[in-house]
């Protein structure tokens, strides 16, 4: 008698199958003061992010570096836990760092896993830059300088 695995008979593994479908997207915000940036603000994704929320992941996103702005933090975005990033997620990261590329300025995204990476370098956003690490987003940010009085004259 042969005998066959699930995944043998054309069937995902029960592992691989999650009964509700796609994850949650949750979303939470951490502020952090690091020695040489200063303050900075950390956005951390996790789940799916797809059509069904896309909205709420480019509003979160635009209050995050909105709010970070304010406090004079550098924001910055996790997307270590992303499972899924689909073309309206792309169009909302734009979005939500037009501003940003604008002022010549870019959000640092953290830890992409692989295909959020390759959508994200294809994409080529002028408001976002990909780190592989946070220790790497960190070493390109510096701390905000105090501001300089104008010279005399």
């Amino acid at each position: 008698m042969e005998t066959r695995s699930p995944t043998d008979s054309g069937q995902p593994s029960p592992a691989r199958v999650r009964p509700g479908g796609p994850a949650p997207l949750l979303l939470q915000t951490v502020h952090e003061y690091r020695a040489g940036p200063g303050a900075i603000s950390v956005l951390k994704a996790r789940g799916t992010v797809d059509d069904s929320n896309a909205r709420q992941f480019a509003e979160a996103l635009t209050d995050h570096v909105g709010q970070a702005g304010q406090c004079g933090e550098h924001p910055l975005l996790d997307l270590t836990e992303v499972y899924f990033a689909c073309a309206a997620a792309m169009r909302s990261l734009d979005r939500a760092t037009a501003p940003l590329a604008r002022a010549g300025r870019a959000l640092a995204v953290v830890q992409p896993r692989p295909h959020v990476r390759q959508a994200l370098t294809s994409a080529a956003l002028p408001g976002v830059r990909v780190h592989a690490t946070l220790a790497a987003a960190l070493d390109t940010l510096r701390a905000p300088q105090p501001a300089r009085p104008l010279p005399e004259r």
